[in-house]
């Protein structure tokens, strides 16, 4: 009997696939500099990513690592950070976001982290409401600013 689904680091092979779901997560960046980030991730041991498979379709993934630098509402250092979490709209609901987030938070406490963080955008209602859901608390709120030189 085929599983129906299973969870995975991503490798060189998914490469491609979860470079094309990063693409809807984050589609400001070209696909070739998302590739080469994604790509990096698989290389390196400070990072991760998880990826879920239903049916031999992929579904989503999550992307995580260490941060050694300041991590708000923190006190420690590394933190185990979430970089991105996705799940197509046909899988949603059956608890894959929080397998992966699961699976992050462990490779980060293996990798001697004793605290796991993550961020989104203040208008992402829907990362918020995941993000509580999952037992996150919310560390700060911040508005960037930018400014051309005027001279």
């Amino acid at each position: 009997m085929k599983k129906i689904m299973i969870i995975s680091e991503a490798t060189y092979e998914n490469l491609k696939d979860v470079t094309q779901l990063a693409n809807i997560l984050w589609a400001n960046y070209a696909i070739e500099e998302l590739e080469s980030i994604l790509k990096e991730t698989i290389e390196d041991e400070k990072g991760v990513i998880f990826i879920v498979v239903e049916k031999e379709k992929l579904a989503g993934f999550a992307q995580c690592g260490l941060r050694y630098d300041y991590v708000e509402g923190t006190n420690s250092s590394p933190v185990g950070y979430l970089e991105g979490i996705f799940i197509k709209e046909e899988f949603r609901k059956k608890g894959y976001a929080k397998k992966l987030l699961k699976c992050c938070e462990k490779w980060s406490a293996k990798k001697g982290c004793g605290e796991f963080a993550s961020d989104c955008e203040l208008t992402n209602d829907i990362s918020f409401k995941f993000h509580l859901s999952m037992g996150f608390a919310e560390a700060n709120r911040i508005i960037c600013f930018k400014n051309k030189y005027k001279f």
